[in-house]
């Protein structure tokens, strides 16, 4: 249960290397545990769940004020995971920065070693309609830089992404499970993260359905028609706290786009998301257009529900303890190297093991 919010400022730095490659190793050990006794499909709940993924990262090490702890966490994921990922069925793909746009190429690349028994398109499209949904249709001030895919062979998946405010200096987390996802553009997410809310535009809230229809009906006018339309806005006089301003929006730029949509024709908001080219100022002009002309209710309601401590990697709350840490790999590796008992049992008997030491080391 959560008993407060933790608000922490961001610092510079990164995980040295001699923590980040027993993070890779610990972070190993813990998966296949999970897999073992409980499926990969269970791993994918928990990896979303964004408490569990902050406890994750708490146990491999990281400092648990960090903003950092998710990309150095979904890092040690993935390297820790390469070489077994075949066995265990479950990959780990993408990044920050350009690593994050490598992330069709390598589930491609899984694909092409014939370790999926399907066509990795739909994963490709899951991938990008996640990132495209939260840089695009969810406009909260925060710019993606880190997106991670995680997927298994039999078909399910999750995301991890997270975005930065640049003024403010703080970043929000962003989490999706696939299964517990029913429709990309309305209330898609598992969770989403940061000690900071505010206003935004969420064409993605259950609310906003017929803005989005309206926006999607837009897109397929002719473009003259939605550009004189867009000329009606910015004679509008907008009150000052107004959450959206058409100041930024070109109508040059504009009407390049309306004309690729109205050659596509979307039949609904979420193709018309998924056409290259249709970014945050397209959706935010068609957006204001279907509220202030057409009536149609826009939702700016900040869909951020979780809190999480964030910072940077800078040593606090205390230094790590190599020994006792290369000392948890060890008895992690060894549980899941014996196979003479199974998992459960393995648990039980460390469990019992460190209440025997807890009793007679009084």
């Amino acid at each position: 249960m959560k008993t407060g919010v933790a608000h922490l400022p961001l610092h510079r730095g990164r995980a040295p290397r001699w923590l980040f490659e027993r993070m890779k190793q610990l972070a190993k050990e813990i998966v296949l545990i999970i897999v073992k006794e409980f499926g990969c499909n269970e791993f994918l709940v928990k990896i979303s769940d964004p408490y569990w993924f902050q406890a994750f990262g708490c146990v491999l090490g990281f400092d648990w004020h960090s903003s950092g702890l998710t990309t150095t966490l979904c890092g040690a994921l993935k390297e820790g995971l390469k070489d077994i990922s075949s066995e265990i069925g479950i990959f780990v793909c993408g990044g920050k920065g350009a690593v994050a746009r490598k992330t069709p190429w390598e589930i491609e690349e899984i694909a092409q070693k014939r370790l999926l028994d399907f066509s990795p398109a739909i994963f490709i499209y899951n991938s990008r309609m996640s990132a495209k949904v939260d840089s695009t249709a969810l406009q909260d001030g925060y710019q993606l830089y880190h997106h991670c895919f995680i997927f298994t062979q039999e078909g399910k998946w999750a995301v991890i992404q997270q975005g930065m405010n640049e003024e403010t200096g703080w970043a929000r987390r962003y989490h999706w499970l696939g299964e517990k996802m029913n429709d990309f553009v309305c209330e898609p997410h598992r969770a989403i993260c940061c000690n900071s809310k505010g206003l935004a535009l969420n064409m993605v809230a259950k609310e906003s359905q017929s803005a989005r229809d309206m926006s999607a009906e837009l897109s397929r006018y002719e473009p003259t028609k939605v550009i004189e339309e867009f000329r009606k806005l910015k004679e509008l006089k907008l009150s000052s706290k107004h959450p959206l301003s058409v100041n930024d929006i070109r109508e040059d730029n504009l009407k390049k786009i309306l004309i690729k949509t109205y050659e596509k024709k979307p039949n609904d908001f979420e193709r018309l998301l998924n056409i290259e080219g249709v970014g945050p100022k397209t959706i935010r002009a068609l957006a204001l257009i279907s509220e202030l002309i057409y009536g149609k209710t826009v939702s700016f309601r900040d869909p951020v529900c979780f809190s999480f401590a964030h910072g940077g990697k800078d040593g606090y709350p205390y230094p790590v303890d190599r020994k006792n840490y290369d000392l948890s790999i060890k008895i992690l590796r060894e549980c899941v190297n014996q196979t003479k008992i199974s998992i459960y049992e393995k648990l039980r008997a460390l469990k019992r093991l460190s209440q025997w030491e807890a009793n007679n080391l009084k």
